[in-house]
């Protein structure tokens, strides 16, 4: 018999686990149903890009995330009027746009308005109408030799950071960084003395 004042054994046995299971057994087969399903997407959107509109690069929010890039939603207003493509025309041309976007660095602006000259100096507009040309519609050589671009359209890389290699100089090896931050609290513990001092010296020597 077991010792000491225990709970009285009252188990739990009747909640029919086995109703319960989940497999994974279709795993193959819905890879297949997915593959083909991209197949049949690429047809119907043809001659589109299979990756959908171009999406802008943006960084990840909080300090934790910033340094890394993404695609975003959509490119701001701003962006579209300084690669001189208009609002209205941008979506009609795979291009993504979020009019909430605000840019709040010169850099990231500057990065997506060369992306969007980049797509746009790659772009080929089909007509509306097959054989009625209109205004801004690719010629007929460069329509006969468009493919569908297959995957990911100018892919988003964050730049690796370059390490610069120095030669260590004697001055290096001397340099005592320790003795260096200790001379340097004390002069920052007793600046406004000093500064007082200073002025109180100043005064002196104007009577």
């Amino acid at each position: 018999m077991v010792k000491h004042n225990n709970v009285v054994p009252n188990g739990h046995f009747k909640k029919h686990w086995q109703n319960y299971v989940r497999t994974w057994f279709d795993q193959p087969a819905r890879k297949q149903r997915r593959r083909i399903a991209r197949q049949k997407k690429a047809v119907k959107i043809f001659p589109r890009p299979t990756a959908g509109p171009l999406r802008p690069v943006v960084h990840g929010q909080t300090l934790k995330y910033n340094m890394k890039v993404r695609a975003g939603r959509g490119f701001s207003l701003e962006e579209l009027k300084a690669a001189g493509i208009p609002k209205k025309l941008a979506p009609t041309i795979g291009i993504a746009v979020d009019h909430r976007r605000k840019n709040r660095s010169l850099e990231s602006l500057q990065a997506n308005v060369q992306r969007l000259k980049t797509y746009k100096a790659k772009l080929v507009i089909f007509p509306r109408r097959s054989g009625k040309f209109k205004n801004g519609d690719s010629s007929r050589e460069e329509l006969a030799s468009a493919t569908q671009v297959q995957g990911e359209y100018l892919p988003i890389t964050a730049e690796k950071p370059k390490v610069e290699l120095v030669s260590i100089t004697n001055e290096m090896k001397d340099f005592n960084a320790y003795q260096k931050l200790r001379v340097e609290r004390t002069n920052k513990r007793h600046q406004g003395a000093r500064l007082k001092k200073a002025a109180e010296a100043e005064k002196e020597d104007k009577k």
